[in-house]
């Protein structure tokens, strides 16, 4: 049994639909980023960062204690090596699918939320904060669209990099971006979309999402502006 602590964002959404493309009995334990649940002693005790998603694997490989796992490029590939799926273990394989499973957490993940933010969630309009991170976005948008030229997914066959990246190209229109601009990303997007355990992952707990939104005046003071101090 993996506990699965869990708020549905584009980061929670990939370990989501990978336990749900595995397979793997899961409990999901809901962090109420809205409410500041990521700050609870007992969490950042799995998770320092004080970011969800996280797991703890109560039956791991080794037979040991619980294994606790933050950073959902580690959980990601911890799941997959557990499960000897959507990981290549050759040596070029798997080095493949490391470099745009690492692609998407360095770059596309944050530059999207950063447009998300100045196109969304920013006290005030920033024009050259939406400017940029939307420009950025479209730039990676198009990396993708240039890689699936002669492949179906980014890596050659099916893996946790496509995972990781499909729910930050899932609020494009968020974006400021158009699909149709990007035919193959477009082809590879609705490919994805299309399986049922993706579907079932990305529908996981969704009505709390709506719920943070509508409260966004009194969730903003809690998720931004955020230091060591406070």
């Amino acid at each position: 049994m993996i506990d699965l602590y869990y708020w549905p964002t584009p980061n929670g959404w990939k370990v989501s639909i990978l336990l749900e493309e595995l397979g793997i009995d899961y409990k999901v334990i809901e962090v109420n980023i809205g409410k500041g649940a990521q700050f609870e002693p007992d969490f950042l005790k799995i998770a320092p960062n004080n970011r969800m998603p996280a797991i703890v694997d109560h039956n791991p490989k080794d037979g040991g204690e619980p294994i606790s796992i933050f950073e959902s490029a580690a959980i990601m590939t911890y799941l997959a090596d557990k499960q000897g799926k959507f990981l290549p273990q050759d040596v070029r394989g798997r080095t493949e699918v490391s470099q745009w499973l690492y692609w998407q957490m360095g770059g596309l993940g944050p530059m999207a939320g950063q447009a998300h933010h100045f196109r969304h969630y920013a006290p005030e309009t920033v024009q050259y904060g939406i400017d940029r991170y939307t420009n950025e976005v479209n730039r990676l948008y198009g990396v993708m669209n240039k890689r699936l030229e002669d492949r179906e997914f980014l890596a050659g066959d099916y893996s946790i990099a496509d995972m990781a990246s499909w729910p930050w190209v899932s609020p494009y229109e968020r974006q400021g971006q158009d699909l149709n601009e990007f035919p193959n990303l477009k082809r590879w997007f609705e490919t994805i979309e299309a399986r049922p355990a993706v579907q079932t992952g990305f529908a996981l707990k969704r009505e709390l999402r709506e719920r943070t939104q509508a409260q966004m005046e009194e969730s903003r003071k809690v998720l931004f502006g955020q230091t060591a101090r406070k």
